[in-house]
């Protein structure tokens, strides 16, 4: 009963984070429209990244308290606690560095809000933590993909979580573009290129959205339920 119960509040939560993800890429997906930013403004363009990312931060703290929880205790009787330091196992690394990118995230476009930056602020409180939180989505995604690759057995089809990790590491390599594209030149208060920004943006978005959506598949039979475990996006 325990273990049956045990695996129906992973299920539940896998759905919730699945769904959070999704809302937050649709968000990020629909903030990159050009057409949405002219009709709306700046500013509420700026507030529909900042919805999301406090979407992609739920749903990056439940993976990260999933990925702590399914940690082996050091005594039988012990509970988990979710702040653990367990850097040698994917599942839990990748979690953390994810959950620490969606934090950076949400100090960049809440910083992205305020209309009264200097270039120079701008590029302090908005480029720069929205460079590094892209750097940690590369990076949780590439650790993904490692951990998902060892659960692929030769002959078979790849399990759901190395194909969300593939397209997770594509969506974070464009997050990646579009952060160096968004610098602000300090001498002109221009960004370097807007266009590229906005397309890296959302490409990266539809990317996340994707493997959100695959999470709320089923997985193969033919493949081991430990495959099922992995970090999004």
């Amino acid at each position: 009963m325990t273990e049956i119960s045990s695996a129906r509040r992973s299920t539940i939560r896998d759905r919730w984070i699945a769904w959070l993800f999704i809302i937050g890429s649709s968000l990020f997906a629909l903030g990159a429209v050009p057409s949405y930013s002219e009709a709306v403004g700046l500013r509420w363009c700026a507030a529909t990244f900042f919805v999301g990312s406090l979407f992609f931060t739920s749903a990056a703290f439940l993976q990260y308290r999933e990925a702590a929880d399914a940690l082996p205790a050091v005594r039988a009787t012990a509970r988990h606690s979710p702040w653990v330091w367990a850097p040698r196992n994917l599942v839990w690394l990748a979690a953390a560095v994810q959950l620490a990118g969606t934090l950076w995230f949400n100090w960049s476009t809440g910083n992205a809000v305020r209309d009264n930056l200097s270039a120079a602020l701008t590029d302090q409180r908005v480029w720069r933590p929205d460079a590094l939180g892209s750097v940690a989505f590369l990076g949780a995604s590439g650790v993904a993909l490692r951990d998902a690759g060892r659960g692929a057995i030769p002959g078979r089809p790849r399990p759901r979580t190395w194909k969300i990790a593939v397209i997770n590491v594509a969506g974070s390599v464009a997050f990646g573009i579009s952060a160096v594209a968004a610098f602000v030149i300090p001498s002109s208060g221009d960004v370097w290129n807007a266009e590229l920004s906005n397309l890296g943006t959302l490409v990266g978005a539809l990317c996340f959205l994707t493997g959100a959506i695959l999470m709320l598949g089923p997985e193969s039979t033919d493949v081991s339920v430990q495959t099922d475990r992995g970090t999004h996006p």
